[in-house]
């Protein structure tokens, strides 16, 4: 059980409720009216919880688990221990993401004012959405139903939110248009310049980073991460990206729908990468390269040049993974005399 200190379980549902949730179908012979009044682990499952199987490392915790259901394939039913009621479904631990939504979902937002909140009076704040405490509207800022906008987060001047929007405390947002049901973490800086300088013998002449920074719906951005806005052009992030936690992406940054960007990464400007990108940990990409479509770049890769469609590649510089592995072999051998 999830600590009630920080979660709050919703009401037990039954096995024919949880399958409707899960996009599944209760077993033959399975009780429809059993009650399941949690979720947990294979491992940690007792009476009255409901678990997941899908992958095969977890086969013994599955044949061994005390959990009263599990969301299974059906190809995998047969592994069940007896009295364990099953719902099938093509991919159980999507389905049980739906269900433990749902037995803890997020509280909606009931148009609080924290105390210390400052509103500018020529903002737009929807009635319906939560201000936290101290955080900061500038003027013009549009805030959409439904959102949280929690303590001591800045939300500057001009900066519009989508519906159902939250941002994390201390965030700051200047110079950008954030779509519906994105979700920002604590501590992201959203807006800022860009690193744009004119340099010579004279010194450093900082260029005015004059376009904006766009987010369009439901993309997830990690804590402390930053985005800088376009330095003339935009930057873009399409719908349905997850950005993980302390990543950098540099101005005029364009990122398609759906791409991965795990923490610690860096993608210098003016770089655009096409949908369904993933980019490993610690990862670089360098300025004004394209990134194909389903490209996979592992982790700590130094990417300087562009990388076609489905391309996979690994290694500072970056080059193809089967290269990449093929060049360690050698070296593995060379090392040990045999080369």
């Amino acid at each position: 059980m999830a600590d009630p200190r920080f979660f709050t379980r919703a009401t037990p549902m039954t096995l024919t409720q949880i399958a409707v949730i899960a996009e599944g179908k209760p077993a033959p012979g399975a009780d429809g009216g059993l009650v399941l009044r949690d979720v947990a682990p294979l491992e940690n499952a007792g009476p009255g919880d409901l678990s997941f199987y899908e992958n095969a490392r977890f086969a013994k915790a599955f044949s061994t688990t005390t959990a009263s259901a599990c969301l299974v394939k059906p190809e995998d039913a047969g592994m069940a221990p007896e009295g364990v009621a099953l719902v099938l479904c093509a991919k159980p631990y999507r389905a049980f993401a739906r269900v433990a939504g749902a037995f803890y979902p997020e509280a909606p937002a009931v148009g609080v004012r924290g105390p210390g909140a400052v509103i500018d009076p020529a903002a737009v704040v929807d009635a319906s959405a939560d201000i936290g405490p101290c955080a900061v509207i500038g003027a013009g800022a549009e805030i959409g139903p439904g959102c949280r906008i929690e303590g001591q987060a800045v939300i500057g001047s001009g900066v519009v939110i989508g519906a159902e929007t939250v941002v994390g405390a201390g965030a700051s947002l200047s110079h950008c248009l954030i779509g519906a049901r994105v979700r920002i973490y604590p501590g992201a800086r959203i807006g800022q310049d860009g690193f744009g300088f004119a340099s010579g013998p004279e010194g450093h002449l900082k260029i005015p980073q004059l376009g904006r920074v766009l987010i369009e719906d439901d993309v997830e951005i990690g804590a402390n991460t930053t985005i800088d806005r376009g330095s003339g052009p935009d930057t873009i992030i399409r719908r349905g990206c997850i950005i993980d936690n302390q990543v950098q992406i540099g101005h005029n940054v364009e990122i398609g729908e759906g791409c991965v960007i795990i923490a610690q990464c860096g993608v210098a400007g003016s770089s655009k990468l096409g949908d369904h990108v993933v980019v490993a940990g610690q990862a670089g990409i360098s300025g004004h390269l394209r990134i194909g479509a389903g490209a996979r770049i592992a982790a700590q890769a130094g990417v300087m040049r562009d990388i076609k469609r489905g391309e996979e590649v690994c290694g500072a510089p970056a080059i193809p993974i089967r290269q990449f592995w093929r060049q360690q072999v050698k070296l593995s051998k060379l090392a040990e005399g045999k080369g």
